[in-house]
């Protein structure tokens, strides 16, 4: 991972410019980073969209603006706000008519002047991905780049070596940078920080002591009107292979020569390629009630709006211990939580209450990857009295307690500022991405039949039997 250094002078186009993501996420992020000086020194940055919904310059600055009041953690005023104004420009960008967009590129270069770098985020619909590539290329405005692509990468195999042959026809794979804002969290350095930089831990982290590891991620939120782009893509695809399988990537990792991007990829990949083909049999599918009557959803769907499975790392370190993975919509609690679980030690020395109390999640390390996260050790200790009853007790390390966690940045700032200066360190590459593909075909081709559950619950009753002999870990303690 690269130190923090500030990045060449740049030109960002930024499509999908008026879109939800850019809305939300991405300009408020350019701004952050800009008033906190860490954008080059000279910069520009153009939005952009197809010709029947672009803006012109003065109406995009009030849309950032817009933007960066509603969902910015920096107030829109002063002079980072008048700096930050005056780079914002607009170009509508249709395939067929590249012109407005070349020659907003070209009068942003010479308005930096000398050698300028370009980095493009694409935040459109994945069937735009390669007619927005092929146009780059051949403009010649390909040249000096870098490309950020947004999720998801393929909807299966066939599709992402697809996509990966468009890009590649434009862009080398040093310039690729498929973006996963889960990965740009503080919380995912700091796993590797919590690991790598303590004893107390690393001579734990096999199988020898642990029992089971599992990746939650439950979300409240329905699909909030985006039917059009859920029912083609559902809980596996959308959260899976583009978000849990990545933190899998990190938590069940060897130890890298060094945090450089080729290291840390490089044991990644391996842990990809022990991944063992996902079985219908070890995943569970649901869908929340009310799922069919949402807007756009089509009476006959098929789409899981939950998933939950048991995924085998096959090597020697992991053999034999369960990953199990959840997501879901309309669940209990919006949570982000790694949690290992030891085995149990032998407690016949103690009174029969102590195994049901160990079971209940008494031993476990729980790392909670929200922004800006939490890391908790759950054991048993000796409750206060004249005899050895043994009670649950945690130990917590609470990120925004112990730093200055103002100073932390959000997983896009992070991840953009990450590809301006080149480091890939967390991002995936086109190997790792076809390779959890090529595992998942097993369950995409035979889906096991959809479970319903309740708006509100912790998904369908089957996910009990798949957490067997174990319980999934969750902060209400409901399993």
């Amino acid at each position: 991972m690269t130190a923090a250094v500030r990045p060449a002078d740049h030109v960002i186009v930024l499509f999908g410019a008026t879109g939800d993501l850019a809305k939300r996420m991405l300009l408020p992020g350019l701004y952050r980073l800009a008033a906190s000086g860490l954008l080059p020194a000279h910069y520009r940055i153009i939005g952009s969209a197809p010709a029947a919904v672009a803006l012109s310059d003065d109406d995009f600055r009030r849309h950032v603006r817009a933007s960066v009041s509603e969902f910015g953690t920096v107030p829109a005023e002063g002079a980072p706000w008048e700096t930050f104004e005056q780079s914002l420009s607009f170009a509508a960008a249709d395939p067929e008519r590249p012109g407005p967009l070349l020659a907003a590129v070209t009068a942003a270069e010479q308005a930096i002047g000398g050698d300028v770098r370009r980095l493009y985020h694409l935040a459109v619909p994945p069937p735009a991905f390669t007619s927005v590539v092929a146009m780059l290329g051949a403009t010649g405005l390909s040249e000096r780049a870098s490309v950020i692509v947004e999720k998801p990468f393929g909807n299966d195999l066939t599709s992402a070596q697809a996509l990966d042959a468009a890009i590649h026809a434009t862009f080398d794979e040093s310039a690729v940078f498929r973006i996963d804002h889960f990965l740009g969290k503080e919380s995912v350095d700091n796993l590797l920080a919590l690991r790598f930089g303590n004893g107390l831990f690393e001579p734990i982290w096999n199988r020898e002591h642990l029992a089971y590891v599992q990746i939650d991620v439950p979300e409240t939120l329905s699909i909030e009107g985006r039917a059009a782009f859920y029912e083609g893509t559902g809980a596996y695809r959308d959260m899976i292979v583009t978000h849990l399988l990545q933190v899998l990537g990190f938590v069940a990792m060897e130890p890298p020569t060094s945090l450089a991007a080729r290291s840390l990829r490089d044991e990644r990949r391996k842990v990809f390629e022990a991944l063992q083909p996902i079985e219908p049999a070890n995943v569970v599918r649901g869908r929340y009630d009310g799922y069919l009557e949402e807007p756009g959803v089509s009476p006959t769907s098929t789409t899981e709006t939950f998933v939950a499975l048991r995924v085998d790392v096959d090597n020697w370190r992991w053999r034999g211990v369960p990953f199990l993975l959840r997501t879901g919509k309309c669940l209990a609690e919006k949570r982000r939580l790694v949690t290992l679980g030891f085995h149990q030690p032998t407690l016949r020395m103690f009174d029969l209450d102590t195994k049901r109390l160990w079971s209940s999640g008494a031993d476990e390390l729980v790392i909670d990857f929200s922004d800006p996260g939490t890391i908790e050790v759950a054991f048993l200790a000796k409750e206060p009295g004249p005899t050895m009853r043994l009670g649950q007790a945690t130990m917590e390390f609470a990120y925004k307690e112990s730093f200055a966690s103002a100073n932390g940045l959000a997983g896009y700032e992070r991840l953009i500022l990450d590809a301006m200066v080149g480091d890939q360190s967390l991002f995936t590459d086109a190997e790792s991405i076809e390779r959890l593909w090529e595992i998942s075909a097993p369950l995409l081709e035979h889906p096991p039949p959809i479970e319903p559950y309740q708006v509100g619950s912790w998904g369908p009753a089957p996910v009990t039997k798949l957490a067997a002999p174990h319980r999934w870990h969750l902060p209400t303690r409901a399993r």
